[in-house]
Parts: C-alpha cells; structure tokens; sequence
C-alpha cells in the first residue's frame, strides 16, 4: 500500500521549524502549499506533522478535560503518558494510512490520472492542520476545526488529484467525515451544540 522511493524529490524540510512553517502555510494558502509541498514518495515530513497535530490536540485535551482518558493504576499522569503515546504513536499512523487507503478505493472510479497513494497519505495528514486546537474543550472550535480540515481535505485532493472541486467533495466526504467528524470529534462536539440549542 504505501509507496516509497529511495531519494524523493521535492515535498518538505525536515524538523521543528519546517513542522511550524507547513501548518501555517497549509491554513493560510492551502492550494499553493498542496501545489507545491506534496511530492510522490515523500511520506516522512507529512506523517510526522500528523502525528505532531494529534500529540498537541491530545495533550491540550488532557491538560483541559478532567476525563479524557481512563486512569490507569490510580495515576492519571502516567495514564496521560500511556494514552498519548498510544494515540500518537500507534493510532495516528494506522488511521492516516487506512484513511489513505480508503480514499484511494473512492477515488479511483472517478478521477482517472491521480496521483499516487503517497501524495494521499500527504494531502490527508496536512489537512489536519485546524485540528492542533481541537482539543479545547469549546464544541464550537471543535466543530470549527472538523470543518475547516474537510475543506482543506477536499482543496488537497483538488489540487494534489487534478480533479474538480465537485468531484474531490464526493470523494473527500467520508474520508473527512472519518478523520474530522470521528478522529477530531467534531460530530459530537456539533451535537453537543445542537442540544444547546435546543434542537435535539
């Protein structure tokens, strides 16, 4: 499933400061940053800077949330340590690549000359970008940041695919809906607002 080069060309700089300047780039000038960011073969910088975006996301979760992991051996600090260290290093990748996988299967009945499942893998894990905040436990940023990241996922597969935007909304929803709605918990955090509201 996953493609990888020996020497690959392009994609992005390694380390803190490349991890900061991408995050930017991507929220500002998404179409630029996928036009010229992602490169066949190129997996490293990208799953790193998902796995960044979920160890941030986490750890405001659990400095913030009083319950936001099970306590293990009456210790929350070292469930805290053990919880992010499964989120980040184990659930992160696996979600990027299945996520990867299964945009690949939807998009290949629809856009005929795609990119390859690297260039995915990439275009999945930058659009998680909004989701460094989501874990403030305000249900409006949360359900702000889902949206914001499936917009930038349907820009990302527009542009890294060649395809139309309707096309790349098609392919992009349950992907997004996966990755923001479930991953980043968007989906509850709109329901919690919409019982605020009164309208379940």
């Amino acid at each position: 499933m996953t493609q990888w080069i020996e020497n690959p060309t392009g994609g992005r700089d390694r380390g803190p400061a490349a991890l900061v300047r991408a995050w930017a780039e991507v929220l500002v000038r998404p179409t630029r940053f996928f036009r010229s960011a992602v490169a066949p073969g190129d997996q490293a910088p990208g799953l790193v800077f998902a796995m960044a975006v979920v160890l941030v996301e986490e750890l405001v979760r659990f400095a913030l949330v009083a319950d936001a992991y099970p306590v293990i051996a009456d210790s929350r600090l070292l469930s805290g340590v053990l919880w992010l260290g499964v989120a980040v290093l184990l659930v992160a990748p696996a979600a990027l690549h299945l996520t990867a996988a299964l945009q690949t299967v939807l998009l290949i009945p629809l856009v005929r000359d795609r990119a390859g499942i690297s260039e995915t893998v990439q275009t999945i894990a930058y659009s998680a970008a909004p989701c460094v905040v989501a874990g403030v436990p305000v249900p409006e940023l949360r359900a702000l940041c889902g949206a914001y990241g499936a917009v930038l996922l349907v820009v990302g597969i527009r542009t890294v695919h060649g395809t139309t935007g309707k096309r790349a909304a098609l392919v992009a929803a349950v992907p997004a809906a996966v990755v923001f709605g479930y991953g980043f918990r968007a989906f509850a955090a709109v329901e919690t607002l919409l019982r605020q509201w009164y309208i379940i």
